[in-house]
């Protein structure tokens, strides 16, 4: 294993992680020489560092990986899930800076890039009981060379406003209009296909980006969709002037209750079109057809969700990253659910069959995760014939 870090450096642990209820954790730094402040998670995946790390959804969040080691792989332009890394800090226990064939560069690169603090030399697997036990709690990480008491970090993460109410989606949307084919490379990137492989376009889709995952945009072109994506806050008039055969809106990150104007544009937009949702799409969806939603305790975050599909009564692995759940006691008569996670008999599907519209909380889409629920976007193809 290589290594760029100084052994002294690391036993002197002058980083650290800083908990809302007083609890610090002591390591050294790996990434930017930055301080942070977010809420703290916990993703159990074993693999998969550099899609989760890229996933807009985490925008607001320290992340931090069960799994004991991250890194060994390294990081490369196809493996990404969207064009920056939105996250607020990475917390892992150890870092190994080796690179396969396949890599552009190493972690610790990245994040020194992109100013990214991330700190190594936690007890990841104490900091997972402390979530599961008290639920996601506010952070402050400090890894720059700043001098910073244990007591000020501490003060600082009680005093941060938290994501409760936040709007995160604006800050992580696309700020103009853009179609996706416009950069096969994106399309045809790892694991998908060859571009005289891709299938001819069949329908014109709609879809909002929320903080949208690439690999989501490469499934529905495998499915012979053309997709023009638009920013967060686009209008449903204008929306409807594209005439789309689908409309889709995308995971994110943050409180569904604060995207106000996405639910105002879902209600004008249901019925008319053929509509999916994906995570935080399924929420704002869900919202603007009755339904009420509350903050899970910890969060679901990993690719090893059991789902049970009420319509089949199948049972498929899935992808999770959301903080926040629909109240399966608020549903409203037209609204029909369609998945629950048996881990915790949360709402994880749903369906208005007479508006054609359906959303799931988890990610079909994958990346990283198992292809199992792959079948949904067929669905989406199938309700725009």
């Amino acid at each position: 294993m290589k290594s760029n870090y100084n052994w002294k450096e690391q036993r002197a642990k002058k980083a650290f992680l800083a908990l809302e209820d007083g609890t610090v954790f002591t390591g050294y730094s790996v990434g930017a020489k930055e301080d942070s402040i977010g809420e703290v998670v916990f993703n159990t995946g074993l693999a998969g560092y550099q899609e989760v790390i890229s996933d807009p959804s985490y925008a607001g969040q320290l992340v931090s990986m069960t799994y004991t080691e991250i890194g060994n792989y390294g990081v490369n332009i196809e493996d990404v899930e969207s064009r920056d890394l939105f996250l607020h800090g990475f917390i892992i226990h150890s870092m190994n800076d080796d690179s396969s064939w396949r890599a552009d560069q190493s972690l610790v690169e990245l994040f020194k890039n992109k100013n990214i603090p991330c700190i190594a030399g936690i007890d990841t697997r104490a900091l997972t009981v402390k979530l599961r036990t008290k639920g996601a709690l506010k952070g402050y990480l400090h890894c720059s060379s700043d001098d910073m008491t244990i007591e000020e970090g501490i003060k600082k993460a009680q005093d941060w406003e938290g994501l409760i109410g936040k709007d995160y989606a604006s800050k992580v949307t696309c700020d103009k209009i853009y179609k996706w084919d416009e950069d096969l490379s994106k399309t045809t990137s790892w694991g998908w296909c060859n571009e005289d492989e891709l299938p001819p376009i069949k329908y014109n889709v709609v879809a909002y980006d929320f903080g949208i995952k690439w690999n989501i945009l490469r499934a529905m072109r495998m499915h012979g969709m053309d997709i023009t994506v638009v920013p967060a806050k686009t209008k449903a008039s204008e929306i409807l002037d594209m005439k789309p055969d689908g409309i889709f809106f995308s995971n994110g990150p943050a409180d569904p209750g604060a995207v106000t104007y996405a639910i105002d544009n879902a209600k004008e937009l249901i019925g008319k079109v053929p509509i999916m949702g994906i995570c935080l799409g399924h929420q704002i969806l869900s919202l603007a057809s009755g339904a009420k939603h509350y903050k899970l305790k910890f969060g679901h975050h990993g690719c090893n969700q059991p789902i049970k599909n009420l319509q089949t009564g199948k049972v498929e692995i899935a992808s999770h990253n959301h903080n926040f759940a629909i109240d399966a006691d608020s549903m409203p008569d037209n609204l029909k659910i369609t998945h629950i996670n048996l881990n915790d008999n949360t709402v994880a599907g749903v369906k208005d069959e007479q508006a054609k519209m359906f959303a799931v909380q988890y990610h079909p889409e994958a990346g990283p995760g198992p292809h199992d629920p792959y079948y949904l976007f067929e669905e989406f193809e199938n309700m725009m014939k």
